[in-house]
Formats: structure tokens, C-alpha cells, sequence
């Protein structure tokens, strides 16, 4: 299921209790329970000065500081190419997206040390600008975005409490080896969108809890190894694959979502038990170079194959066996944009997908 850019989530009451923006591709969900603040930009919505009569806590002149969330800092979209001084001390939540902050030094945050959320996307970060030390003192830092800067490697030194690390849309070509060695508590990374041409052994290595990693809008050419074996959504889509073999997904007992669409797919680079997975739930293979079906487990339920060159429709790549107990699981199948026709599918497709929801020709 694609995921779009707002969701608005409503309680059974009526109120509004959770929300999502798309940063970097993947939206951020909002737990007002837990205090979480609105990520919608307040610049031309309240008046600041409003924000300083009501709120005693120091402000920067360049930010709003609303009362209603005392510990978020609203300093984005407003034409800043260095970060305000002042920055009030209780601050978890920083806004700073949609500037031209090109230089953050290693004293940036030294008033901030209480920061949980920290969005710095779309200014023109620059590797070379950031201090080693920048994140040292940010110990309950959970989510950093970094997303559309012109980064060219991981930063350094970030903080073990990290949850969710986005570097989408940069210049990173090449990780640091140990780049993420202390990150034990990451769920979410995002890096497409970057020049990556192949993960080497232990660019990836301490990411044990790692659940969503997004490769997808690099230069990969072949299907990366040494992935973290936690990873339960693996985004691949627009690179340049060309095949898989039968030991890519080798150690992957829990992998739900692969998405390969708009690579160069060949049936001659697929090992035939490529997909050979039972924990797949859904595969995106569309916009390749297919001209067959291939084999994957009859557990899968979602299977994307439009604008390919298939030919002709083969139940022995859905069911090996038909019987009371032996079907697919399929629910949504896509082929259209094939060579495909509805009337000439061979007349026992239909016990093999016995409980398909949708089918696309």
C-alpha cells in the first residue's frame, strides 16, 4: 500500500489525535498523548507577536513559540542561514526545515541538550560544515532528519538513543565503515535518493532492531549484501538491478515488503527461488525487463508486475500443487501492461488464486 504524503488520523470522539508529514518519503506520525507537537509550519498562520505576550520562556526572534506546545521551536521557512542563538533550553521539538543553514558548529546545540526531534531538511547542510561532535551532548535525540542537504557522508557521532535517522536525497556515494556502530535502537533509514553503489560488509553493521531501510534512487547494480537481517521493509526501487540470486534474501526470516519496481530485471538474473520467502507479504517487481512469471510462495498476498513483457500467465509459478490446503494467498495481482489477455488465462488459474481480491490484465 503506497503512503501518501498527510495522513489525518480521528478518534471514535471526533478529535483530532495523530497526524503525519512526509519527510523524506516515509510519513512521521504524531502521538499528541505524549505531548508531540503539529510539524505544520505556523509562519503566517498566528501572529509571534501573540506567542510573546502569553509565553514568559525566552524565544528567538527568528522563531515562534507557541504556548500551547512550550517545548517546540518553529524556526522554519524563514530564510536562516545559520542557526538562531537562544534557543530556549527546555526545547525538545526543533523546526528548521526549508532554510539555507549551510554550517552547524559544535556548540550549536549546547542549550538544547534536551532535544527529541530535530528536522533540518531542505537547507544545504555540507559534511565538511559539520563538527564531530555536533550530536555528542543530544543523549534523548530520537528522530533526526537530514533530508534534501548536500551531504556526502553519514554524520558522525550521533546519539545511541536514535530512532529514526533520514539522509534521503543528498550526496552520500560511499558509508563510513562503524558509520552506525552504536546505533542499536534504530528502527527507521531512510538513504534514497543518494549515489550508492554497492553496501560493503559492516556499513550496516549495528543496526540490530533496524525495521524500514529505504535504498531506493541510488546507483546499486547489484542486490546489496550484508543488510541487517531485522529488516522488515526493503525499499530498492529505481536503481539499476539486473537480478537476484537464490541466497539474496538468505536470513531474512522476517522481511514483509520488498520493492524492486523500475529496475533491470531479467528472468536470466533470477535464481528461481529468489523469493523462496514465507514472511513476504508484498513484492513490487513492475517496470522491469521481465518476460515470465516468477516463482514466488504461495503465503504472498500483494504482487505488482505492470509494465513488464510477460507473455503468458504460468499457475506453477503461484501453486506447485493445487488441493483442499495447497492455494495461493494471493489477494491483489497486477499484470497489466503485459502482454497479457484476460480470455486467454489457462482455466485453472482460478483454483490456484482461489481467494484473489483484484486481478489487473
Amino acid at each position: 500500500m503506497d503512503i501518501s504524503s498527510i495522513f489525518l488520523l480521528l478518534s471514535v470522539c471526533g478529535s483530532t489525535r495523530a497526524f503525519t508529514l512526509d519527510y523524506g518519503g516515509v510519513p512521521l506520525w504524531i502521538n499528541r498523548f505524549l505531548g508531540e507537537p503539529s510539524v505544520l509550519t505556523l509562519k503566517d498562520r498566528m501572529d509571534p507577536g501573540w506567542f510573546r505576550a502569553v509565553n514568559t520562556q525566552s524565544c528567538p526572534l527568528e522563531c515562534d513559540c507557541p504556548i500551547q506546545w512550550p517545548t517546540a521551536v518553529y524556526c522554519d521557512h524563514r530564510g536562516l542561514i545559520q542557526l538562531p542563538s537562544g534557543l530556549p533550553s527546555p526545547t525538545q521539538y526543533l523546526f528548521l526545515q526549508g532554510n539555507s543553514i549551510m554550517i552547524l558548529g559544535s556548540r550549536a546545540f549546547a542549550n538544547a541538550t534536551n532535544l527529541r526531534w530535530l528536522i533540518l531538511d531542505h537547507n544545504q547542510i555540507l559534511s565538511e560544515q559539520l563538527d564531530d561532535v555536533l550530536f555528542f551532548n543530544l543523549t534523548r535525540l530520537v528522530n533526526l532528519f537530514i533530508n534534501n542537504n548536500s551531504l556526502t557522508r553519514v554524520p558522525v557521532g550521533l546519539p545511541r538513543g536514535l530512532k529514526q535517522l533520514r539522509l534521503a536525497y543528498n550526496h552520500i556515494e560511499k558509508i563510513s565503515a562503524g558509520a552506525f556502530q552504536n546505533l542499536e535502537n534504530l528502527t527507521l533509514l531512510l538513504l534514497q535518493g543518494n549515489r550508492l553503489k554497492t553496501i560493503e560488509e559492516g556499513d550496516l553493521k549495528g543496526l540490530g532492531v533496524l525495521n524500514l531501510l529505504d535504498l531506493s534512487h541510488n546507483l546499486l547494480e547489484t542486490f546489496p549484501k550484508h543488510l541487517p537481517p531485522s529488516v522488515q521493509q526493503l525499499y530498492l526501487f529505481n536503481n539499476s538491478l539486473t537480478g537476484l540470486m537464490g541466497n539474496s534474501l538468505h536470513g531474512f526470516n522476517g522481511l514483509r515488503y520488498l520493492r524492486l519496481g523500475h529496475n533491470k530485471l531479467r528472468n536470466e538474473g533470477l535464481d528461481p527461488g529468489a523469493f523462496n520467502l514465507t514472511s513476504l507479504v508484498e513484492l513490487d517487481l513492475s517496470y522491469n525487463q521481465l518476460t515470465e512469471i516468477p516463482t514466488v510462495p504461495t503465503t504472498l498476498q500483494y504482487l505488482y508486475l505492470e509494465v513488464n513483457n510477460i507473455q503468458e500467465f504460468t499457475v506453477s509459478s503461484f501453486c506447485r500443487t493445487t488441493g483442499p490446503t495447497s492455494y495461493s494467498r494471493m489477494k491483489i495481482l497486477r499484470l497489466d501492461g503485459n502482454k497479457l489477455e484476460y480470455h486467454k488465462l489457462p482455466p485453472d488459474w482460478v483454483f490456484c488464486l482461489r481467494v484473489l481480491h483484484n486481478i489487473y490484465i
